[in-house]
């Protein structure tokens, strides 16, 4: 009887801590990590390029380290306000405030918790400036998009999409205090690549969409025009990506860079316009995500290369 006794307690200590990993695990994918990653990999090159060299470790770390919150929080709103479609699409129904897992007030009360402390961050240890644009970013996201948009227009992911690219400006102020043409062009390359890496998803998940009555432009027009939108817009992100050339301090690298991933770019989605099928369209959407890590790094290494 002793003998088991201290068995039970350490099966007792060790569900407890499962439960308490599983809880902390729900609360980092209200945030939408991945998504912050992708954020992530906007805004430092954003602020090599404004340095035009290495920022301090202290001011990368504050900027990363706010903004992270900022989008986390933003997410984390997101994920209360959709809970009811999110219920309906197989994609979202892991979701924690579907499961259950997390209250929708808790998932509420986080969020503004993150929303302060990334205010708090930015402003003391970075700029104001930067704060009320990452502020502004989640606002947008939140106001326009979420509660406005997603469910009211099939523009909803492009006009919704300027808050994905509100990190390359919070990076770029972070270094300078200030905006300029070369971060507004940065920003909208992100605009012009949200369509064509959204859309493309859009499409391997159309009937989810159209069950939770969401207008994503795949389940209000045919595929064949979603896909002539897309073309568009990756065109119009190619030129983008191009123009910041001329303007900037970048060189032949980012230029190369730019022109070689945005020419595969225009392949994979003419490649799509003619074979309109979820596994390609998926393709389209993994190869956006490598676009713009290439793209966005392409700049970084063209500063440290030309400098050494």
């Amino acid at each position: 009887m002793s003998s088991l006794a201290p068995t039970s307690a350490v099966t007792v200590r060790r569900q407890t801590a499962l439960r308490q990993w599983s809880l902390v695990k729900a609360y980092i994918s209200l945030c939408k990590p991945r998504i912050i990653e992708l954020l992530l990999i906007t805004t430092i090159p954003a602020m090599i390029v404004a340095k035009g060299g290495l920022p301090s470790v202290w001011l990368m770390v504050s900027t990363i380290g706010g903004g992270s919150l900022a989008a986390g929080g933003a997410n984390a709103i997101n994920m209360f306000i959709d809970r009811d479609i999110d219920r309906l699409m197989a994609r979202t129904q892991k979701r924690p405030l579907v499961t259950g897992v997390i209250s929708p007030m808790s998932a509420l009360v986080f969020a503004a918790i993150l929303e302060v402390a990334a205010t708090l961050i930015l402003w003391i240890t970075v700029n104001p400036l930067s704060a009320l644009l990452a502020e502004s970013g989640m606002g947008f996201y939140v106001l326009v998009y979420t509660l406005w948009l997603k469910r009211s227009s099939k523009q909803n992911i492009v006009i919704g999409g300027a808050a994905g690219a509100v990190p390359v400006l919070v990076g770029w102020t972070a270094v300078t205090d200030h905006l300029a043409l070369i971060p507004i062009l940065m920003f909208a390359v992100v605009f012009f690549w949200t369509p064509p890496h959204f859309w493309s998803l859009a499409i391997r998940y159309r009937d989810d969409y159209k069950m939770a009555s969401v207008p994503m432009l795949p389940v209000v027009t045919s595929p064949r025009r979603t896909s002539n939108q897309i073309i568009v817009y990756t065109l119009l992100l190619v030129i983008t990506s191009l123009a910041i050339v001329p303007v900037s301090h970048l060189g032949w690298i980012y230029g190369v860079i730019a022109l070689l991933s945005g020419v595969a770019f225009i392949y994979y989605v003419i490649r799509l316009r003619y074979d309109l099928t979820p596994k390609r369209s998926m393709k389209v959407f993994a190869y956006s995500i490598t676009y713009l890590t290439v793209l966005f790094i392409g700049m970084a290494l063209d500063v440290f290369i030309r400098l050494h």
